[in-house]
C-alpha cells in the first residue's frame, strides 16, 4: 500500500525511527491517530493480527521516540503486538504483504530488519533474551539500552518469572514494560491477573490516593507524610510489592494511551540504574469499537470492511478437525464424569468454547503455561481422573520434558489432542507443526495416531481416551475431505492400518491427512494406497505382508522427515531385511516459511502433482 502525505501527513514524515524523533512531542498524539488509522486500513485489506497492535500504538511511538533504536535493543513479546513497530521501522509500504508468501513475516524477525532484535512467535521469551542483551551491553560499555515489552498474557508463563528472578539477582540496566491489557488471545486467567485488576481498579485504593493528595496538597509537610503513607500502602497491596521483591524498581500503573505521558515517563526511566519495570495499562483493540468490544474475535482477522463495523460472516463449509475435537470432548464428557479438559490459553483455537460453557468445573485454562498443563494432567491422572490436553503441536514443544518425565515414564492415562500439526501456513516457522511425530515417536509408552479424515479423528480420540497410558492424536489446521463423523464412537484396533486401494508393485504408505493428495497418485500409478493410521505402534504385520507383493514403499507424511513416520518404516524394513526400495516424502530439513497451506504444499512437492513427480522420478531411477 502506497502512503501519501495527503492521507497521513505526519506518518509520511516518520519512515524510520530517526525521522520520528525529529517530530515535536506535541505532535505525537496526532501521529498516533494516523498510525492507528493506517493499521486499520492495511490489516482490513490484507488480513492478519489486529486487536493487539491497536492497543500498542502509543507505546510503540513513545519507545521509538525515546530510545535510539536499533542501537538500543527493543524486544516485543508476544510478537503479534508488533505491527505498529513494523510500520515505524521502514516496512510501512510492505504491510499489505504481511503473513503472505514472500511477504513480511507475521512476527518480529531478525532476518527481516535490524530493528527486530529477537525473532519471536511464541510468548514469554522477551525478558530472558533482554537480560542476556543487557549483560552483554554492560560488558560492552557503550551505554546501549535494552527494553522488553511483554504483554497479551505472556507474563503468566513460568519462563517470564524465571527471567525476572535472575534479573533481580544480576541487576543489569534494563527496562521491562508490562503491557497490561487484561487479555492474551483468550481472556487472561490466573490469580496474578485478578490481583492486578482488583487492586488497581478498586475504589478504595483510588479514592485514598487521589483524595489524600487533594486534601493535603497545600500543606507541604503533611503532603510528604501522605506520599510516604501512599507508598507504604501501595507496597502492601499493589503489584509493585511482587516485582520489587524480585529486585525490580516498579513504576506504575500508567495510562498506555497517553503518548506524551508515556514519553515523559520512559524518558525519566531510560537512565535509571538496575532492572526497572514499568506497568502500562492498555486496551486491546483501542480506537476501533468492534475490536474493543470483541478483542478475541478481532485478535486475528480476515479481510473486512472497517465501515461495516463487523467482520464478514464465515461461510458454511466442512467441519475443521478442531470442530471435530470440540464436539467429541463434549460428547465424551457427557458420558464420563472423570473427563477433564485442559488448554494453555487456546480455548477458541482448540474449539473448547462449548465445553467450557457446558462443563465449567471440568475445564481448565492454565494460561500460557504449557509445562504446567502437561504436569497438571499428570496429577489428575494419578488420582484417577481422565485429562485431555488440547494443545497446538508447536506449543507442545514447550512441555516436552514434562511429557517424558511426568506422563510417559509413569505411563499415565493422558490424552493429547494435538492441533495445528503439520503445515500451519501464514504464521510461519514458529508455528508450523513440523516436529511432533519425531519428538514423540522416541518416547516409550506413547500411542501416536494420525487421522486422515474427520471420522478417523473422532474415533482416534475415543481410542486414545480409552487407552491405558499416554496417547496422542495429531491433526492439522483446517478440514479434511468432509467425511461425516459417525456419532457412535468405536475403539480402533491398535497399530492397524487400512488398505484404501489395491494396486501393484508400489505401496504408498500415507500417514495422516496427506492421504487425500495420494488418491490421485495411486490411481495414476496403479499403486496400493495404505492409510497407516498409527505411527506408534507401527503396523509391522501389514508391512511384512506388503513386502511380499510390492517392490517399492513410499511413505508420505506432513512431519519432518528426520525421525518421523517414514523413519519408523525404514527402521523396521532394515531390521527385518524386507526386500523393498524405500522413498520418504515429507517436510525437508528446513524451517518452513509462511504462506498459505496450499502454497507451501505445492512448493515442497506435497500436493498430488508434487508427490507424483517425486514417486515417478524415484521409480525411474531405481
Amino acid at each position: 500500500m502506497t502512503l501519501t502525505s495527503q492521507d497521513f501527513p505526519l506518518l509520511h514524515k516518520a519512515n524510520w525511527p530517526a525521522e520520528l524523533r525529529q517530530l515535536p512531542q506535541d505532535e505525537l498524539p496526532a501521529l498516533s491517530d494516523e498510525l492507528r488509522a493506517f493499521l486499520l486500513k492495511t490489516v482490513s485489506q490484507s488480513s492478519g493480527h489486529f486487536a493487539s497492535g491497536l492497543g500498542t500504538i502509543e507505546l510503540t511511538v513513545a519507545l521509538h521516540y525515546v530510545y535510539n533504536t536499533p542501537f538500543d535493543r527493543l524486544i516485543w513479546d508476544v510478537g503479534h503486538q508488533a505491527y505498529p513497530h513494523k510500520i515505524l521501522t521502514g516496512r510501512r509500504d510492505q504491510m499489505h504483504s504481511i503473513r503472505q508468501k514472500d511477504g513480511l513475516h507475521p512476527f518480529p524477525w531478525r532476518e527481516e530488519s535490524e530493528y527486530d532484535t529477537l525473532s519471536v512467535g511464541h510468548s514469554s521469551t522477551s525478558i530472558s533474551a533482554a537480560l542476556g542483551m543487557a549483560i552483554a551491553a554492560r560488558a560492552e560499555q557503550k551505554n546501549r539500552k535494552v527494553v522488553a515489552v511483554i504483554g497479551d498474557g505472556a507474563i503468566t508463563a513460568g519462563m517470564a518469572f524465571e527471567a525476572l528472578n535472575h534479573a533481580g539477582e544480576v541487576k543489569p540496566d534494563m527496562l521491562v514494560i508490562l503491557n497490561d491489557n487484561e487479555m492474551s488471545i483468550s481472556e487472561n486467567v490466573g490469580a496474578l491477573n485478578r490481583y492486578f485488576a482488583r487492586i488497581l481498579s478498586g475504589n478504595f485504593y483510588t479514592s485514598l490516593r487521589e483524595g489524600g493528595k487533594k486534601i493535603l496538597s497545600g500543606v507541604p509537610p503533611l503532603h510528604q507524610l501522605a506520599s510516604r503513607a501512599e507508598e507504604h500502602f501501595k507496597g502492601m497491596v499493589t503489584p509493585g510489592t511482587f516485582f520489587e521483591e524480585l529486585g525490580f524498581n516498579y513504576i506504575g500503573p500508567i495510562d498506555g494511551h497517553d503518548v506524551k505521558g508515556l514519553v515523559d515517563t520512559i524518558r525519566n526511566m531510560r537512565n535509571l540504574k538496575g532492572p526497572q519495570l514499568l506497568h502500562v495499562v492498555t486496551k486491546k483493540g483501542k480506537g476501533y469499537l468492534p475490536a474493543e468490544q470483541d478483542p478475541i474475535g478481532y485478535h486475528a482477522v480476515s479481510k473486512f470492511d472497517p465501515a461495516a463495523q463487523c467482520q464478514p460472516a464465515k461461510k458454511a463449509g466442512k467441519a475443521t478437525f478442531s470442530n471435530i475435537f470440540g464436539q467429541w470432548i463434549c460428547d465424551m464428557a457427557a458420558v464420563d464424569p472423570k473427563l477433564q479438559g485442559i488448554t494453555p490459553a487456546m480455548r477458541e483455537g482448540s474449539d473448547l468454547v462449548q465445553f467450557s460453557k457446558n462443563y465449567p468445573d471440568r475445564y481448565f485454562d492454565v494460561a500460557i503455561a504449557e509445562q504446567h498443563a502437561v504436569t497438571l494432567a499428570a496429577g489428575m491422572a494419578i488420582e484417577g481422573l481422565k485429562p485431555v490436553v488440547a494443545i497446538y503441536s508447536s506449543f507442545l514443544q514447550r512441555g516436552y520434558d514434562q511429557l517424558i518425565h511426568d506422563v510417559a515414564i509413569q505411563n499415565l492415562d493422558v490424552l493429547f489432542a494435538i492441533d495445528r500439526a503439520g503445515v500451519v501456513g501464514a504464521d510461519g516457522p514458529t508455528h508450523q507443526g513440523a516436529f511432533d511425530l519425531s519428538f514423540m515417536r522416541c518416547i516409550p509408552n506413547m500411542l501416536i495416531m494420525v487421522p486422515s479424515d474427520e471420522n478417523e479423528c473422532r474415533q482416534m480420540l475415543y481410542t486414545g481416551y480409552q487407552h491405558k497410558g499416554p496417547a496422542a492424536v495429531r491433526y492439522p489446521r483446517g478440514s479434511g475431505n468432509g467425511e461425516p463423523p459417525e456419532s457412535v464412537m468405536t475403539e480402533l484396533a491398535l497399530g492397524k492400518g487400512v488398505i484404501r486401494r489395491q494396486g501393484e508393485k508400489v505401496a504408498l504408505l500415507a500417514f495422516g491427512p496427506l492421504l487425500q493428495a495420494c488418491h490421485t497418485v495411486a490411481e495414476q500409478l496403479n499403486a496400493t494406497l495404505v492409510d497407516m493410521r498409527f505411527v506408534k505402534p507401527l503396523d509391522q504385520q501389514l508391512l511384512t505382508e506388503l513386502a511380499t507383493t510390492h517392490s517399492h514403499f513410499i511413505t508420505i507424511e506432513d512431519n519432518a522427515l528426520m525421525g518421523g513416520a517414514g523413519s519408523a518404516v525404514n527402521e523396521y524394513c532394515i531390521a527385518e531385511q524386507l526386500p523393498v526400495k524405500l522413498l520418504n516424502i515429507g517436510l525437508p530439513d528446513i524451517f518452513i516459511k509462511h504462506g498459505t497451506q496450499e502454497q507451501i504444499y505445492a512448493e515442497l512437492g506435497l500436493d498430488s502433482a508434487g508427490i507424483q513427480a517425486k514417486v515417478t522420478a524415484f521409480l525411474s531411477a531405481s
